[in-house]
């Protein structure tokens, strides 16, 4: 089979490598499609490598039809069109995934629109609701509201029944990002985001929940007007990894400030994600309370190119990789 590989140049390449082996538990996947998250960038720089025991290349989220199934696996079987959340291996033709990180495809979803999903909704779902306790009729903060997660997470907490309110870079970008149908847009660049949840607080609706990948400066300066037991979950530090937290509003009201990742959660707890979002997302998905933002579909062998694309920040929705044809 082919895989993309990085090279010594940090140039993507569509090579011949051997074909996945199966474990007992597993089921071989025909990839026909991969979308992109930033983890990718990273790893094809060296900086965030695939785990013990996954293929070196890239991709942490895939849909397809299961070729192979092993011999301890009853719960699918071969023409099962599956999406599957992995540790990487995803930019390639097959990949052999554990049965329990499989999902089946929601009803009414192209393979296209499902490889959108596992990353970015067990992201999100996570956050949200496991580490943030997000109920309806209270306010998430989900800044970079052009970002691919935010474009999940937005319509998420939304469909929960969630008042949300997130942040953007130009007046421009809000506009593009109003059908994720986010209640308050911040221009941090003509704005002041702290001032903007300080107003919120004193309007009664603080922020409970806050899934935060920019942090720097403005987590600290944020913070002091959340709600009373609200969660900061900090999931990465794109705008700064030093903040100064005030202590006092953090004892008083009882804050909580988390940090998150999904990577380095056990299989174990990652299962159980997935069985949540099957259980209680992919339902509002088939109704179509909640869809799938695709903002680009490009051939795997563009792979170069899409990667420019998230590394620029175009995209509003998500990135995704066609490695065959449904």
């Amino acid at each position: 089979m082919k895989a993309m590989l990085v090279n010594e140049n940090k140039d993507l390449v569509w090579t011949d490598v051997e074909d996945p082996i199966i474990r007992d538990d597993e089921v071989l996947v025909k990839i026909y499609a991969a979308a992109l998250n930033r983890a990718d960038l990273l790893q094809r720089q060296g900086k965030y490598p695939s785990p013990a025991g996954c293929p070196e290349w890239m991709g942490l989220e895939v849909a397809g039809v299961i070729a192979e199934v092993g011999p301890a696996v009853s719960d699918w079987k071969v023409g099962d069109r599956v999406c599957a959340l992995l540790g990487g291996g995803g930019y390639a033709e097959y990949v052999a995934v554990k049965h329990d990180m499989l999902m089946p495809v929601p009803h009414g979803l192209s393979l296209i629109e499902a490889s959108a999903l596992p990353e970015a909704y067990a992201t999100s779902y996570l956050n949200l609701f496991i580490e943030g306790h997000l109920e309806a009729g209270q306010t998430a903060f989900v800044p970079a509201g052009a970002s691919g997660l935010a474009s999940v997470a937005i319509p998420m907490a939304k469909a929960f029944g969630a008042r949300v309110i997130t942040s953007v870079l130009s007046d421009e970008i809000a506009e593009k990002i109003k059908p994720l149908g986010a209640d308050v847009v911040i221009n941090s660049q003509a704005q002041c985001v702290e001032e903007i949840l300080k107003a919120e607080e004193e309007n009664g609706t603080p922020v409970n929940v806050s899934m935060d990948c920019l942090c720097g400066e403005t987590l600290g300066k944020s913070l002091p007007y959340m709600a009373r037991g609200g969660y900061w979950i900090v999931i990465s530090t794109l705008a700064g990894i030093e903040t100064t937290v005030q202590l006092r509003p953090l004892l008083t009201k009882g804050l909580h400030l988390v940090g998150s990742m999904l990577r380095n959660r056990t299989p174990e707890f990652k299962a159980y994600i997935l069985s949540e979002l099957v259980k209680n997302v992919w339902p509002k998905i088939e109704d179509g309370s909640i869809k799938p933002s695709i903002y680009r579909v490009l051939p795997i062998t563009q792979a170069a190119e899409a990667h420019a694309i998230l590394e620029l920040g175009e995209n509003v929705g998500k990135v995704v990789l066609s490695v065959c044809d449904e």
